[in-house]
């Protein structure tokens, strides 16, 4: 049964996010910004020259809310607040994107191998005027993995879509010797820093 009424937006298509704002009995509607043809482009999620990791994932979330803003007054929806959220991997400060094609993503994991790693989640609420956006960082340590466990992780196909070529709630979950932070922060959406957020905007959680 859900707790918060009325409903919020969720801008994004993640099942991920889905599944932990449901956790913590939120009530949302899935808000699908690319299929409205008045949207210009997509968020660029392109770093900026010497932008750091949390300067970039929280421009990258707070502009994913203005713009999901934006289309529910081109709608005309309901002015319900509209919740947004960006992770980025970073590791030595270099921040690992989304790979392209399985070479990538096996490059990476070959990075990630052996060592620790960041995990920066933000989460930003937007209604109206009024946005605010919390950061979440989390550090990871894996194993050091085989070529053969690697190539094995690739033929799940998981890795696509996934900041830094992984899952922590799938498969790569077996790669990972310790956490410190955030584990929902690692799978895309702090829930401590949500369900804050959602008090700011009238909103209470359990």
């Amino acid at each position: 049964m859900s707790i918060i009424q009325p409903r919020i937006y969720l801008a994004s298509q993640s099942p991920r996010r889905r599944e932990l704002l449901k956790q913590i009995g939120v009530n949302f509607e899935t808000l699908l910004l690319r299929t409205d043809p008045r949207r210009a482009t997509d968020v660029d999620e392109t770093p900026h020259a010497n932008e750091s990791p949390d300067s970039y994932v929280r421009r990258v979330c707070q502009v994913k809310a203005e713009m999901a803003n934006m289309v529910l007054q081109l709608r005309n929806l309901p002015l319900y607040p509209v919740l947004a959220a960006d992770t980025t991997v970073t590791l030595d400060g270099k921040i690992l994107g989304k790979p392209e094609h399985a070479g990538q993503a096996a490059e990476m994991l070959r990075q990630l191998s052996g060592r620790e790693h960041q995990v920066f989640s933000a989460v930003a609420i937007a209604q109206g005027k009024h946005i605010e956006v919390a950061l979440s960082v989390s550090t990871v340590r894996f194993a050091t993995l085989s070529e053969e466990r690697i190539n094995r992780y690739l033929l799940t196909n998981e890795y696509a879509d996934k900041a830094g070529g992984y899952a922590i709630q799938g498969y790569a979950a077996a790669f990972i010797e310790h956490i410190s932070g955030s584990y929902s922060g690692v799978m895309g959406l702090p829930l401590f820093e949500t369900a804050r957020l959602l008090q700011h905007f009238g909103y209470t959680t359990p």
